[in-house]
């Protein structure tokens, strides 16, 4: 079965409900795959509730601090409001999905990344997705918050990139596409529309990639690593061509892969 992975982030992820454009472009998506599953996580919504509740927005290496207070407004954003609008978007148009956290069936657990990041976690497969497969068997879209627990059942903030990496491990997706506020990858002061493993290695060393781009781009050498297919990055699926690797009258976004890009 032929699957992708969308991850929503950014601008989109505020737009997906109200842009009637992104129910076109999942349709032209179920074109080309067997099965989609959607993946996001709180973006600027939860530094909006965070800030009206008089709570403090810090960031360390591209994660959020995640205290006792913030991670009940990470979950009440995240696998609340933001799934939910999502989900009833989706099902308005009438396209079935079902909104799910990692928590779902046990499907994930969260070691903690780091002490200082507080309730912030790294997801790790914890059960079998058989469930989550028959589900897009049935045409069913699974939009998953990405949020998670830790092996006690403490709550736990996960960066959406890392749970779209290991989701679509989990799957053996055929393709990951990212989109956010990012045009494409910046190397030199230049947008890149294919770039190798290698590329992305030398500008986080060199520091052309910074702060939250870091464990976006880790996420995608990981998923290199783990066999999939092909990565995409980028904010603009307007005329996108999935088997245009070069980027060459494509959308705008980078190519991630160890192939080399062929234009179509």
């Amino acid at each position: 079965m032929k699957i992708i992975i969308v991850k929503l982030s950014g601008k989109i992820l505020n737009s997906f409900s109200t842009d009637s454009k992104w129910i076109d472009i999942i349709k032209e998506i179920k074109k080309e795959y067997d099965g989609i599953v959607l993946v996001h996580g709180g973006g600027n919504k939860i530094t909006e509730w965070s800030a009206a509740m008089n709570i403090d927005s810090q960031f360390i290496r591209g994660h959020r601090v995640t205290d006792d207070k913030t991670i009940e407004i990470v979950a009440a954003i995240q696998s609340g409001l933001l799934n939910t609008k999502i989900v009833a978007s989706l099902q308005s148009k009438g396209i079935n999905a079902s909104g799910f956290t990692g928590i779902d069936q046990g499907l994930f657990l969260a070691d903690y990344l780091d002490k200082e990041l507080g309730f912030v976690g790294n997801p790790k497969l914890n059960q079998k997705t058989d469930w989550l497969l028959s589900l897009i068997e049935q045409n069913i879209i699974p939009v998953f918050s990405s949020l998670c627990s830790d092996k006690d059942g403490n709550l736990m903030n996960v960066n959406a990139d890392l749970f779209t990496k290991e989701i679509a491990l989990a799957l053996n997706a055929d393709t990951v596409l990212f989109l956010s506020d990012v045009e494409a990858v910046k190397l030199n002061g230049e947008a890149k529309s294919y770039l190798t493993y290698n590329d992305i290695l030398d500008g986080i060393e060199q520091n052309e990639i910074t702060e939250g781009m870091i464990p976006k781009l880790k996420s995608c050498l990981e998923l290199i690593d783990g066999g999939i297919n092909k990565v995409w990055i980028g904010n603009d699926l307007t005329n996108f061509n999935f088997n245009n690797l070069s980027g060459k009258n494509n959308a705008k976004g980078s190519w991630i892969t160890n192939r080399l890009p062929v234009a179509v």
